[in-house]
């Protein structure tokens, strides 16, 4: 029990209040910076994998035999959900030799719509979190993960001119 609730909590700070849900969001981005100085996109996307894993299993540690099947001390699945929303940094600093940290407007993006669609839950990202399980719990970040980096694209895209708008 004692593993799954250091993974869970993110070394305790789903105990970190208000809004633990944004502490381990904020967590995750200097974790992501790591992971992509030490081994670029690739790294991160493998990390991701590994936190998504080691998240289900530890929601369902933790929730086991319990009626809250998302207790808000729970925060590795905004970890999970924030590394994807990341991945459309990452992605192109790997690939186009760009210092990461250089995308900072990217970062700031991605976990302002990571949060936004957390918190908000629309469409799929709400379905998941009905689910009522430690997959739900996992899920409906990943989902609003993927949406904030759709999110950062367009923005991207936006700003960049490459839209035409």
């Amino acid at each position: 029990m004692r593993a799954a609730q250091l993974i869970g909590t993110v070394c305790g700070v789903g105990y970190l209040r208000p809004g633990p849900g944004t502490w381990g969001s904020a967590a995750a981005l200097p974790l992501a910076w790591g992971l992509h100085v030490l081994g670029g996109f690739p790294l991160l996307a493998l990390a991701t994998l590994a936190v998504f894993l080691g998240g289900l299993w530890a929601t369902k540690v933790m929730t086991a035999g319990q009626e809250d099947h998302d207790p808000s001390e729970i925060v590795i699945d905004e970890v999970a959900g924030q590394f994807i929303a990341i991945w459309a940094v990452s992605y192109p600093a790997w690939v186009y030799g760009i210092e990461v940290t250089a995308l900072w407007p990217g970062w700031v993006a991605g976990f302002v719509l990571f949060r936004l669609f957390d918190i908000f839950k629309p469409g799929p990202v709400g379905w998941a979190d009905r689910r009522g399980d430690a997959l739900g719990v996992m899920l409906d970040d990943v989902i609003a993960g993927v949406f904030a980096a759709v999110g950062v694209l367009i923005l991207a895209g936006i700003s960049h001119g490459v839209l035409g708008l």
